[in-house]
């Protein structure tokens, strides 16, 4: 039996991303199509004309009374940080999962959010409770999990990457770790700006020293790190560059053998051969996160890749949510071909 769902936010890239992996999954059963005050009341494919034929409905107001009505067993938030605040309490309280794809809920300290996202957090009790939904590094704390707090697309891109090696005591904590990442400018979203639009856009630095992910990253990579966002003159991806200084006695086989022991099974884990790079290209449209690295004496480069609407936000949110219900975490994102899915 196919579980109800409820999709908030479908006005935007991300959300758009969420109709096509739910309408395509044989565990969901899409129920409800949310939006913003100004969307509701219209037809999906007049906001998305992307998902005509994919999914049909009229989309309504996202209030908790509207989406639990729905009859929805799950709701995937994509919403902004503060918003999905309340509405997240109110879903819980009436019984329904949540898989939120704000920030809303991925810091374990809520005075960060009044630093770095303009809020106060209403309801930091949530804070402890929320599971992280990177499945490739805390898998064993999602089965269960009530609320899953979805990993921005930027850490998404360096903590797969930088927080086994940290782990493994391979690279030097008492360094800084350096981090240059690009991002197509689906990362904006679709609100109109001068900055993202066609004839503007190019590549170029933002946020240097103040990107609101700063924290995000340095909390689940496990070390200080110096984060420096770029906006790219294409559609959708993230290509990071990082930077780190090896420990004593590390050299670039034992760091092969850390990822190869960490992500050697993981289905959306591609770990290049020595002197192949991951490209923006490779993954976009897909759930991969493709990483290549190389060393020269103490020093580590290693460079990721993803699409930032998929693993990076909408695709992870179903993987996350797929094993909260251990199922096969391909299930919606990859053919699966074993009828024994554990559904």
């Amino acid at each position: 039996m196919s579980l109800p769902t409820a999709i908030v936010g479908v006005g935007g890239y991300t959300g758009q991303e969420l109709v096509k992996l739910v309408a395509g999954h044989p565990g969901l059963d899409l129920v409800g199509l949310f939006g913003s005050a100004s969307s509701a009341g219209a037809p999906l494919e007049h906001i998305a004309p992307a998902l005509r034929g994919v999914a049909q409905g009229e989309v309504r107001e996202g209030s908790a009374h509207a989406i639990a009505s729905s009859g929805a067993a799950v709701a995937f938030l994509a919403t902004p940080h503060e918003a999905s605040v309340g509405l997240t309490a109110e879903l819980l309280d009436r019984g329904v999962r949540v898989v939120d794809l704000s920030a809303a809920f991925r810091l374990s300290d809520a005075s960060l959010y009044r630093e770095h996202y303009a809020f106060e957090h209403a309801r930091p009790d949530l804070l402890e409770t929320a599971v992280y939904g990177l499945p490739e590094l805390d898998r064993s704390r999602l089965p269960g999990a009530r609320l899953i707090a979805s990993p921005g697309c930027y850490p998404t891109s360096v903590i797969t990457v930088i927080a086994p090696v940290v782990r493994a005591g391979l690279v030097r904590t008492d360094r800084q770790v350096i981090i240059d990442s690009t991002s197509g400018v689906s990362g904006a979203g679709r609100k109109a700006n001068e900055r993202t639009s066609f004839c503007e856009v190019s590549q170029s630095p933002y946020g240097v020293f103040g990107h609101r992910h700063q924290p995000e990253i340095d909390q689940y990579c496990g070390t200080e790190t110096v984060f420096t966002p770029h906006l790219g003159p294409y559609e959708r991806g993230i290509c990071s560059t990082i930077h780190m200084t090896l420990a004593d006695g590390a050299g670039e086989e034992a760091l092969r053998d850390t990822l190869e022991r960490h992500y050697g099974d993981e289905p959306f884990v591609r770990l290049m051969p020595p002197g192949e790079w991951p490209s923006v290209g490779a993954v976009t449209h897909t759930n991969f996160i493709d990483i290549g690295l190389a060393v020269r004496g103490d020093h580590l480069i290693a460079v990721s890749c993803i699409d930032n609407l998929l693993k990076g936000a909408s695709g992870q949110a179903v993987q996350a949510f797929n094993a909260s219900m251990e199922w096969d975490e391909r299930l919606g994102i990859l053919p699966v071909s074993d009828a024994g899915v554990g559904l």
